[in-house]
């Protein structure tokens, strides 16, 4: 329900926020770097343990052809879910 009366003065506008503000991080570009290399060491370890067991299965490694592929593609793949990591941990600080 409504409190105020029909004839009561306007209530004063919010001030919009302006996109030109500067952003308050809450890390600064050390932690980031910290938290980065954490999960990059992570993410190779993880990378290769699976990428040992996928090797193993057997119609992998009965060819050849399928093993090179394989290699190429998992070697090269880690990079793909690095680069946002990289540069996150990049980022100037405000």
């Amino acid at each position: 329900m409504n409190s105020r009366c029909p004839y009561s003065p306007p209530l004063p506008a919010r001030k919009a926020r302006s996109t030109n503000e500067p952003h308050i991080s809450v890390m600064t570009i050390r932690t980031r770097k910290l938290f980065g290399t954490v999960a990059l060491l992570l993410l190779v370890v993880v990378w290769s343990l699976l990428g040992m067991t996928a090797a193993q299965t057997p119609w992998l490694a009965n060819s050849g052809w399928l093993q090179a592929i394989f290699y190429v593609v998992a070697g090269i793949g880690w990079v793909l879910p690095a680069m946002p990591i990289i540069s996150w941990m990049s980022r100037p600080d405000a």
